[in-house]
């Protein structure tokens, strides 16, 4: 009878163990990898591209839904796959760099266009470098998103997301918060206010398709083509 009860001691453990793997095993775990710059961006200096990745990952890991590795477990692994150079993943080493770092997936991003412009509203006055109406700035960023599963090597999701800000009358006080080190400065102004809409969106978009998968599918596709479409519009072919 003792034997009995300690075989079903046992067993019931291995339940409750299971489902705590389970549990664990729901939310994907991603890291979350130095992001490319492509652009003539003046904003991009040393130690942006690890900045970007922390900003996404502290977004991801904010939504509850993702489980998200950090970087010093990240940074010597994807520099020894060369990644940090090429941004590829080399055929053969996906599994090897979910072994060591524990990720199911990494997350990529690529910025590939960056424009700002600054337009004279007329009037407006300046005091003590605050300005006062008199001009409208505008930003827009894109980024190529891919998602790499770290058991194929395959990219299983991709996508190329774009932020649009503008601004006019105070120039200051957009964010509080969020930027440091070298994107410090750009927390006021109309590349920082496009940064962060980029990753929100982004956020918004690894959420839908990797976690929700409730329907939302198709807004981000006609987000993709109504993208696409305006890109060929802009495309003046003889």
């Amino acid at each position: 009878m003792k034997r009995l009860f300690v075989v079903a001691t046992l067993a019931l453990a291995g339940v409750g163990f299971a489902g705590t793997a389970l549990a664990q095993g729901g939310k994907p775990s991603v890291g979350v990898a130095e992001f490319k710059n492509q652009t003539g961006a003046g904003w991009w200096r040393g130690g942006v591209g690890w900045e970007l990745s922390g900003m996404l990952s502290n977004e991801l890991s904010s939504t509850g839904s993702f489980r998200v590795v950090e970087r010093a477990k990240l940074e010597s692994v994807l520099e020894e796959q060369n990644l940090a150079a090429s941004g590829r993943v080399r055929s053969g080493t996906g599994a090897d760099i979910g072994k060591l770092t524990g990720a199911q997936y990494l997350v990529m991003g690529t910025v590939t266009s960056y424009e700002e412009n600054t337009a004279s509203t007329g009037g407006g006055i300046s005091f003590k470098g605050i300005s006062l109406g008199g001009k409208k700035s505008e930003a827009y960023i894109a980024v190529d998103v891919r998602v790499v599963n770290a058991t194929t090597g395959e990219v299983d999701y991709s996508r190329t997301v774009e932020g649009r800000t503008s601004s006019g009358g105070m120039s200051v006080g957009v964010y509080r918060g969020g930027f440091g080190g070298a994107l410090a400065n750009e927390k006021n102004t109309p590349a920082g206010k496009a940064i962060r809409a980029v990753l929100v969106e982004v956020t918004d978009y690894l959420s839908c398709v990797m976690v929700e998968r409730n329907g939302c599918e198709s807004d981000y596709a006609a987000k993709e083509a109504k993208r696409r479409d305006s890109n060929k519009k802009g495309l003046k072919l003889d």
